[in-house]
């Protein structure tokens, strides 16, 4: 929790400091599924739990929508075996076009990167 709150505080300061146009906040809630005997290599980017918030700079929705769908990209195929994105831009909860919550689903590339394990 401690990273996660440095982080929202950094975003929070230097959103204030910006000048010109203002990004909005855009929060990734992410939940990984770890590989068999992968958990401590999996989870370490959010500080060994399976799950926190990332904090990520956005224009607007639509940028939150596209930081939370490229978020989803799996490069160990052998350590995380799927992950869960949701995101929320300055607070309202986003969807993909489909209505779905989990940014995942609509991945692209979800089906050569999800369950390789």
């Amino acid at each position: 929790m401690k990273g996660a709150t440095s982080k929202w505080l950094l975003a929070t300061i230097l959103s204030l400091c910006a000048g010109g146009a203002q990004a909005g906040n855009c929060e990734l809630a992410v939940t990984r599924t770890a590989c068999a005997g992968k958990e401590a290599i999996s989870f370490k980017k959010c500080e060994g739990k399976p799950s926190c918030t990332e904090f990520v700079e956005a224009a607007d929705a639509a940028a939150c929508k596209k930081a939370a769908t490229d978020a989803c990209e799996n490069k160990r195929l052998n350590v995380t075996k799927s992950k869960v994105i949701g995101a929320k831009f300055d607070g309202a909860a986003l969807k993909t076009d489909k209505g779905d919550t989990d940014f995942c689903k609509a991945y692209p590339n979800r089906a050569e990167e999800f369950d390789k394990c």
